[in-house]
């Protein structure tokens, strides 16, 4: 994948299908670190210890329709390939956090990329998750939350075509540190 947003939608998209009603994605920038932070926690089945323990490994996955899982996996080696640390928590019932961090001096470091059109995604193929999305960068920090915006649109469907339009226009500005939340 040539972007880290490919990277958070996969993963993403692995909580939707464990029955995730949250999923917070935090991304954060510490220049003076050399540092690049990004997380995915939800609240969907878990994972039970036994699977917990492989599902690093390329061959292991819950699917049925192939069997292979290439997200968690690729995560991680992109994380050791830029010096980072890959995390992943899960507790079965309780949800899965997914950590890893790059060293942004890194020359095998991917861009962010298009992270609105992640989250416009995320949102379009399963409307009734909650999702937060949380970005900072040195001391900029820009959130965006499915839930407080379902809250100021009372009736308004967030898979309308006019505020998918929105919310990826708000986050991209969000991204270039031009609003801050």
């Amino acid at each position: 994948m040539k972007e880290l947003a490919l990277y958070i939608l996969d993963l993403a998209q692995n909580s939707i299908r464990a029955g995730a009603k949250n999923i917070e994605i935090k991304i954060e920038e510490e220049l003076h670190k050399d540092l690049l932070t990004v997380s995915i926690e939800d609240d969907g089945c878990g994972m039970k210890k036994e699977l917990l323990e492989k599902v690093t490994s390329p061959f292991v996955t819950t699917r049925k329709e192939r069997r292979v899982g290439l997200g968690i996996p690729f995560f991680k080696e992109l994380t050791e390939e830029c010096e980072g640390t890959f995390e992943i928590f899960s507790e079965e019932g309780k949800g899965t956090r997914i950590k890893g961090t790059f060293k942004l001096s890194s020359v095998n470091l991917i861009p962010i990329g298009d992270i609105a059109s992640t989250i416009v995604s995320l949102i379009m193929s399963a409307p009734d998750v909650d999702i937060v999305y949380r970005f900072k960068k040195g001391d900029k920090e820009f959130e965006f939350d499915t839930k407080k915006l379902r809250e100021v649109l009372k009736e308004a469907n967030l898979n309308d075509v006019r505020v998918l339009s929105w919310i990826r226009s708000y986050i991209e500005e969000g991204m270039k540190g031009e609003m801050e939340v």
